[in-house]
């Protein structure tokens, strides 16, 4: 369990795509696209893998918090606040 920040994040997935990718914000939402299938936690896998090689941080540091096996989720990454995660993906 981290004792510093965490980032809190909500995220609406497109599985099956052609290319892992961020898409960008729509009404606060991140939207991501990732080449795994929704299932045995192979989409889930690949947006915490994008997401922290995007932010630069490892992969144990994101998680999928909740909505496991909806496309919308919530995400949480270990050592970044907010500000700082939205400074990052604004880099890319």
């Amino acid at each position: 369990m981290s004792t510093g920040p965490i980032a809190k994040l909500d995220v609406k997935v497109t599985p099956r795509a052609s290319r892992d990718e961020i898409v960008g914000w729509r009404e606060g939402v991140l939207s991501v696209r990732v080449t795994a299938a929704p299932e045995g936690g192979k989409a889930n896998a690949a947006v915490e893998a994008l997401l922290a090689a995007a932010v630069g941080v490892r992969k144990a540091a994101v998680r999928v918090a909740s909505g496991q096996t909806a496309r919308r989720k919530r995400i949480e990454i270990d050592g970044l606040d907010r500000a700082e995660l939205e400074r990052r993906l604004a880099e890319l």
